[in-house]
């Protein structure tokens, strides 16, 4: 490559602690546990003794923070801003595909009414979420998120990385809402408009996916100038990039499109079961009139 000298190197980052990283997830799950506690004493003093959360949803939520401390932490985040732009698509995977779906999942309804309090606030948050609204701007931000100047900066200035660090996991969250809305008032689309709206998540990617693998040099100016750990091209870096967010990416998009048809197929099935069990007079529907007056006698 004309203008540019690789370094070769084969020092893998030193373990460090990243104090932010550590700060943000005990907030998160400090936050969440507290939540939880609160509301099961209000509920116990109120005579409900319910559950607040189920434990899928303590798991959804933790598992999701956790992937967040993976993302944000070592060596993920020191490959990514010092070796590898696939480390660094890597993060953003893990952001928008694993994170933003989990911790949806995670949050009961009655946590996700305070985390948007007030009709209005909701109100607008159902015209966010709308699955038109969020094809649009997830992939927009997606683009920008990839495009030269905008990565280029975030990686020479850490809090710019951290800020879009989190508009791109808002944006995500915006988007899964859709699917996994906890929300009544911002209701997940029918099953049909999830697979469809998730088919077409699969596709606009391809765009920027497309670029990276198929372009002749390198698109990040930093990334040319870093040391090459195990003496891995700059270009070669870009091209693995460009297949971790057409393939991989896709491959969880479609993963969950499989979810929603068989959940949506076996539901259907039911009702139809249903629908006939209400059509035909079973044995178990007319045992109780048969066996009653028999062991009233007895008696």
């Amino acid at each position: 490559m004309v203008g540019t000298v690789e370094v070769a190197t084969n020092h893998f980052p030193g373990f460090h602690v990243h104090p932010d990283v550590i700060a943000l997830v005990v907030v998160l799950q400090g936050w969440y546990v507290l939540a939880l506690r609160r509301e099961r004493a209000r509920r116990r003093a109120a005579g409900d003794p319910g559950p607040v959360a189920t434990p899928g949803q303590i798991r959804a939520w933790s598992a999701g923070v956790f992937l967040v401390f993976v993302a944000a932490g070592w060596p993920l985040h020191d490959l990514a801003e010092g070796y590898f732009y696939s480390a660094h698509m890597v993060q953003h995977m893990l952001l928008t595909l694993a994170v933003a779906p989990l911790l949806l999942m995670g949050t009961p309804t009655w946590l996700a009414r305070r985390a948007v309090p007030g009709d209005r606030a909701r109100a607008v948050l159902r015209q966010v979420c709308r699955p038109g609204v969020g094809v649009i701007q997830f992939n927009a931000i997606l683009v920008l998120s990839h495009w030269p100047t905008v990565v280029d900066l975030t990686l020479r200035h850490h809090l710019l990385h951290l800020v879009a660090h989190a508009v791109l996991l808002l944006s995500a969250m915006a988007m899964w809402m859709v699917v996994v809305s906890p929300l009544p008032e911002v209701p997940r689309a029918k099953p049909p408009t999830q697979m469809l709206y998730l088919f077409l998540m699969t596709i606009v990617p391809t765009v920027p996916a497309s670029f990276l693998t198929f372009n002749s040099k390198p698109l990040y100016h930093f990334y040319e100038h870093v040391p090459r750990l195990w003496g891995w091209a700059a270009l070669s870096d870009q091209q693995v990039a460009g297949l971790l967010m057409k393939i991989v990416g896709g491959f969880d998009l479609w993963v969950v499109i499989a979810v929603v048809f068989f959940r949506w197929h076996q539901r259907e099935e039911r009702l139809e079961r249903d629908a006939a069990k209400g059509d035909v007079l079973l044995w178990e529907d007319v045992e109780p009139f048969v066996t009653e007056p028999q062991v009233r006698r007895r008696v």
